[in-house]
């Protein structure tokens, strides 16, 4: 039944409806939290061979560098091979490094700021820089340029990617517009996958500025759990076949592979990016944890070895989101007042409330004791103008948990509505 044509007897009976089950939620004392889109304890026990892969016994030497001590700046060659074939793209673009492809962002970042690029004045010293930021989009990313002192420029996300026709104007004329973030394939918070056409149109941009720059945020590359997983095309390699070689950097970790906490992260892009990133790195480390990324070569050989392991991961990931899925559909596919995006892989799901304030909704939610991604931080700021998205996460909980998650969150938003029509 759709809200908006029901007669004010039938809304008023609706609602009260909903406040007696917001009432007996509330009697629930509940604890819940699917703000962040962690993997759960069951998909982190998927991993724990990996602890065992290097040991007092193991060989410890590899690519002639001891693992143990100092060296190896830029990783293990089956490393970077290993990140390659995730990002379809050659190992000789690759860095591997830490534990955190936030941190490398970050690290580039600031050389960029610091040292500018390719004899281009240094980021820091532009006044009134900017970032471009499709919305919604990862609210990590848009704080960190925001710390850096950038403006932030929301653009408009497509089913098939951020509107092109948007990014390439604003950059054709101003030569302070410096970057721009993506997350091509199972987009957070969307899902969507960057169709071919977008990613072409990515590698050929025209920007006013000679050091502007895309950051390609490539972390669910391998994160497919309805089985027809899509390959998109190498953007470093199409950005060199269009005259536009230094314009991307792309990045990539284990961290929803293996652990968060533990796992290899890396950076790739073209070679003269790459020497430029490798002459600022050196100053900071003289290696990243080599033992740790020989602990990946061994537990996982190859790329079979991590699609595999993905596999596994699948399973886990779609019946949560399945989940969440059958009571969207059950509870607010009808009534209008709520729309979502239906995600094949990835980690979150995007959700859209138009009968009501999403900071509302949350805050409601809270009350009752669930916890979800606060309203606006998918927005630059924290600020979305239309009031209406919501970061759903349904990872971490428990199958259980997640069912009475989202029943609330479509009890709230159903109260919130019925209350916003009967005040009319």
């Amino acid at each position: 039944m759709k809200y908006s044509e029901l007669s004010k007897e039938d809304l008023l009976k609706e609602f009260k409806n909903q406040e007696h089950k917001l009432a007996e939620f509330k009697a629930e004392n509940l604890k819940l939290d699917l703000s962040r889109g962690k993997p759960s304890e069951e998909q982190l026990k998927l991993s724990l061979g990996l602890l065992d892969a290097v040991n007092s016994k193991s060989n410890t030497k590899y690519d002639n560098i001891n693992c143990l001590n100092y060296g190896g700046l830029d990783g293990l060659s089956q490393m970077k091979q290993i990140f390659a074939d995730m990002l379809n793209t050659s190992a000789d673009n690759i860095f591997a490094g830490g534990n955190s492809s936030l941190t490398i962002m970050f690290m580039v970042l600031n050389n960029l700021l610091i040292n500018g690029t390719h004899g281009c004045k240094p980021w820091g010293e532009v006044k009134d820089r900017k970032f471009l930021c499709p919305v919604p989009g990862y609210d990590r990313h848009f704080q960190m340029t925001e710390h850096f002192g950038f403006k932030l420029i929301p653009v408009k996300m497509n089913s098939d990617g951020p509107d092109m026709d948007e990014i390439e104007e604003l950059i054709k004329n101003d030569e302070s517009v410096k970057g721009v973030w993506c997350v091509p394939k199972y987009q957070n918070p969307t899902g969507i996958i960057f169709s071919d056409e977008v990613v072409e149109r990515f590698s050929k941009l025209k920007p006013k500025a000679k050091d502007f720059r895309i950051f390609w945020d490539n972390a669910y590359c391998l994160h497919n759990f309805n089985g027809n997983d899509k390959d998109i095309p190498d953007i470093i390699s199409l950005c060199k076949e269009n005259g536009n070689e230094d314009m991307v950097y792309e990045f990539c970790s284990t961290s929803k592979i293996t652990f968060p906490g533990a796992g290899v992260a890396a950076l790739a892009t073209g070679k003269n990016n790459l020497q430029e990133f490798k002459t600022y790195i050196k100053y900071a480390t003289i290696g990243p944890d080599k033992i740790n990324q020989l602990r990946h070569i061994n537990y996982f050989k190859d790329i079979n070895g991590v699609r595999a392991q993905m596999k596994k991961h699948a399973a886990i990931l779609k019946e949560k989101f399945n989940a969440v899925y059958d009571i969207l559909n059950s509870e607010l596919k009808d009534c209008g007042i709520a729309d979502w995006t239906d995600v094949e892989g990835g980690y979150f799901i995007s959700f859209n409330v138009t009968g009501c304030s999403a900071k509302e909704l949350v805050g409601l939610c809270k009350d009752m004791g669930v916890v979800f991604t606060p309203a606006g931080a998918t927005y630059p700021y924290g600020i979305d103008p239309t009031d209406s998205n919501i970061r759903l996460a349904p990872s971490f909980a428990t199958k259980e948990d997640i069912k009475t998650s989202v029943s609330l969150l479509c009890a709230a938003a159903k109260y919130l509505s019925l209350k916003k029509l009967l005040n009319k």
